[in-house]
């Protein structure tokens, strides 16, 4: 799956300078779209220094997308009513957070700006080179969400079941494990044809990406809360389902992290279910179809936790570490170094994880070399391994890279 289709909020603490913000001499001051409201605040005891006592939320009423701000934030939002000229905002800025008070104004009038939030600022456009899905949304595919929870899928949610089902999962990890020291099946490979397998892979995924969907929603939906939009994205020519859980941003830490763990679980649950029966399977195309799956859910859960990426794994440790913009903040003070030890090691943890995967993944390809050599020509076996070499490694390295420009940008100039 690429990029992330759950409709997560942009955080509202990123980096960046106000572009076209009303100047001081301009009679109508800085304001924010009219169209646009502060739709709630929550208290949660669990957010963390980074946002203050309360979380704030921001919603586009046009586009239908959410910003989040910490409290000190919010307090310079409330500002932007028109009234006021920039000057005079920056001197409000610094009289309520001190000399941080108008960087911090910069930044959330670049965020604002940036996507259209600003009375007389156009929405940024999008970045060059990048890609950006087509969508289809479903009619009424969340509220068939919110039916299934309501005949019979509240009882995934119940403290039994996730017992249950946490066990299958520890015991499928191990039984994987054991179909792949003793070669029980191989990556792609079905009846010993190669394309064959990459067929039932694929299909694999496509059918764990929908359950995986839906799980997210009938975690939304055990805490009250709407599906407001489901449906199908394609990138390139990659198709995926995706359900906004964009609410989740209302509900306190805790039951975000469970709204986010929840589709990386149910790809570890199916995997152990396809495991345990390509166990108990003889040798032959079923058993062959069973690893297919368990392997093609086992690259979902491992794609979607991974840490550099946008996705559940991600989203799990911004509330666990409660550091919004952990990403960008993690590799600025890896390279300049800062007091938060948080940040620290999610920069190196989230580097060691990609590694760990990529090294991992290329072992894997070279114990599997000769398997693949008896169903297909040497040199399309290592175009394939090239391939698969590539799709583990270049995010590592884009985001090594990233970290050194950013080092560079950041290292202080000689006089």
């Amino acid at each position: 799956m690429a990029g992330r289709p759950h409709g997560r909020p942009v955080h509202g603490d990123r980096g960046g300078t106000p572009g076209n913000a009303d100047g001081p001499r301009r009679r109508a001051g800085v304001r924010v779209q009219p169209d646009q409201r502060l739709v709630a605040w929550i208290r949660d005891p669990d957010t963390g220094a980074a946002e203050g006592d309360r979380r704030w939320v921001l919603r586009d009423l046009e586009r239908d997308s959410y910003l989040r701000f910490g409290d000190e934030t919010a307090r310079l939002l409330e500002q932007l009513d028109g009234t006021r000229s920039l000057d005079e905002l920056l001197e409000a800025a610094e009289r309520q957070l001190g000399p941080a008070g108008p960087d911090r104004l910069a930044r959330l009038l670049a965020d604002l700006g940036d996507h259209g939030l600003l009375e007389g600022v156009e929405a940024a456009p999008p970045a060059r080179g990048r890609l950006r899905p087509r969508e289809w949304v479903v009619p009424g595919a969340g509220s068939l969400v919110e039916r299934m929870y309501r005949r019979g899928g509240w009882t995934l949610t119940t403290r039994p079941a996730l017992i249950a089902l946490s066990l299958l999962a520890v015991v499928g990890v191990g039984v994987f494990a054991y179909l792949v020291a003793h070669r029980y099946g191989t990556p792609f490979v079905v009846a010993s044809k190669l394309g064959l397998g990459g067929l039932v892979f694929l299909l694999g995924r496509f059918a764990f990406v929908a359950a995986h969907e839906l799980a997210h929603g009938l975690a939304m939906a055990s805490f009250g809360r709407p599906v407001d939009r489901a449906g199908l994205k394609l990138l390139l020519v990659f198709p995926y389902a995706f359900v906004d859980t964009s609410q989740a941003w209302f509900e306190p830490r805790r039951r975000r992290i469970a709204i986010s763990a929840a589709g990386p679980a149910s790809d570890v649950v199916f995997g152990a279910l396809c495991s345990l029966a390509c166990l108990l399977q003889p040798a032959g195309a079923a058993r062959d179809v069973w690893f297919q799956l368990a392997f093609a859910a086992y690259v979902g859960a491992l794609f979607n936790l991974n840490p550099f990426l946008d996705r559940d794994g991600y989203h799990i440790l911004v509330d666990v570490l409660r550091e919004p913009g952990l990403r960008r903040r993690a590799r600025e003070q890896l390279m300049r170094g800062g007091e938060s030890r948080a940040l620290a090691r999610y920069g190196v943890l989230a580097l060691g994880w990609s590694v760990v995967a990529a090294l991992f993944v290329i072992a894997l390809s070279f114990r599997y070399r000769p398997a693949f050599e008896d169903v297909a020509p040497e040199w399309i076996v290592w175009a394939v391994m090239a391939g698969v070499w590539a799709a583990v490694c270049v995010p590592v390295a884009v985001t090594l890279t990233a970290t050194l420009a950013s080092a560079r940008r950041l290292r202080p100039r000689r006089p």
